[in-house]
């Protein structure tokens, strides 16, 4: 980074049922926007920083309690994310920046979300463009997927099972598919579990890797085992940390809307960057 950049930033670790962000309050702009991606590529690195699947930047809104701005692993910026929409909630309720009914701005739309201590529900932007039942050519061979967008696009694929499935491979054969082109695409793996739940392994965009939880990811399993298993809302998601997701809906037909998601978002430390965090 510029030597521009302050020498030293607060900064929040949280995680949402496994998926892991760090959070800074840059309200004040203070930020260097010079060479952002650089510097959350680089404080996302494992074992050599702080190390997250993602970052979120709360900002200062005109128009609801905050803006953010989430940036995967990569330093790549995404419109919505399930899991850090619950992270940043509660992280502004924490901070004093709004109370337990949370509205802000995302990429994707104004969320809303309720924090209930370290439950956080949040209602999502409706979900659009499915597709059920596409074909997707792979070296392995064809296999059928439904594709949805719950603020960022997913590919759902139903089996049996996910627990030996090759998430990494397939995964990240299908999110760079020509059919998927140029943006690419996140990967959920379903599978019917109890009644009413369903298992979830998702490869994630941005990430480039097999995620231990993945929000967007949850709602879009659970709308896509709607319209294939004949599920009713709520429907309970199972993610690869073991921590149980909730998908609330309303809709039939492929149409839904009034969307929650409801989980954990616990705050895990709270800490000061250095420069060799991000050198």
């Amino acid at each position: 980074m510029t030597s521009s950049f302050m020498d030293e930033l607060p900064f929040v670790k949280m995680s949402g049922s496994g998926n892991d962000f760090i959070l800074v309050d840059n309200r004040s702009r203070a930020l260097d926007e010079s060479d952002l991606t650089g510097f959350i590529a680089a404080i996302c690195r494992r074992r050599l920083s702080v190390g997250a699947d993602g970052v979120i930047l709360i900002e200062a809104s005109e128009t609801a309690d905050f803006r953010w701005r989430f940036f995967n692993a990569d330093g790549s910026s995404a419109e919505m994310c399930g899991n850090g929409a619950r992270c940043a909630a509660r992280f502004a309720c924490l901070s004093e920046i709004c109370g337990p009914q949370v509205r802000f701005e995302t990429g994707a739309g104004v969320v809303e979300a309720q924090v209930d201590g370290v439950r956080v529900k949040v209602k999502m932007t409706d979900p659009r463009d499915l597709r059920l039942d596409i074909p997707i050519p792979l070296a392995s061979g064809s296999l059928i997927g439904c594709s949805i967008n719950t603020g960022v696009p997913h590919v759902v694929v139903l089996g049996a099972g996910v627990e030996d499935l090759d998430v990494a491979g397939r995964g990240r054969e299908i999110r760079f598919h020509t059919q998927f082109a140029p943006a690419g695409i996140n990967v959920d793996f379903i599978c019917p579990e109890l009644p009413g739940a369903i298992a979830i392994r998702t490869y994630e965009r941005g990430v480039e890797a097999e995620t231990l939880a993945c929000g967007t990811g949850a709602v879009a399993g659970a709308l896509v085992a709607a319209c294939k298993l004949g599920l009713a809302s709520p429907v309970r998601v199972r993610t690869r940390s073991g921590e149980y997701l909730t998908v609330y809906f309303e809709g039939n037909g492929g149409r839904f809307c009034e969307v929650y998601q409801e989980g954990e978002a616990r705050l895990i430390y709270r800490g000061v960057l250095h420069p060799e965090a991000w050198q």
